[in-house]
């Protein structure tokens, strides 16, 4: 019996979920946590999302996270990763408006 290859998704949509989900750890990391690098809790959380985002089953045709029907984080990062989202979101518009503008549109597509 042979396993079947996972595979990667490392499109440009993927990509760019990616980086948007980069800024806002490292804001949230910068603002909560009082750190000019990112924490190890942080960086755990980073490479958590970015695992779940390259091994995502709908690779470049995914919407935003919090609209799809498939929850593929384990509770504790879903906990996290909102937190995350909570608290940096309105910063997001001052420290990173073009993706802020991004994240906005992708989640106003994927919710229709």
């Amino acid at each position: 019996m042979t396993k079947q290859p996972i595979s990667r998704n490392n499109g440009p949509k993927i990509q760019q979920e990616k980086d948007t989900v980069t800024k806002m750890i490292e804001l949230y990391c910068r603002k909560k946590h009082r750190h000019k690098e990112l924490c190890e809790e942080c960086t755990e959380l980073q490479n958590y999302a970015h695992k779940r985002l390259s091994l995502c089953p709908f690779g470049e045709e995914k919407g935003a996270c919090s609209n799809c029907s498939v929850h593929c984080y384990k509770p504790e990062y879903r906990t996290k990763i909102k937190a995350v989202m909570r608290n940096t979101g309105p910063w997001m518009l001052i420290y990173h408006p073009l993706y802020s503008i991004k994240h906005l549109i992708s989640t106003h597509r994927s919710g229709k």
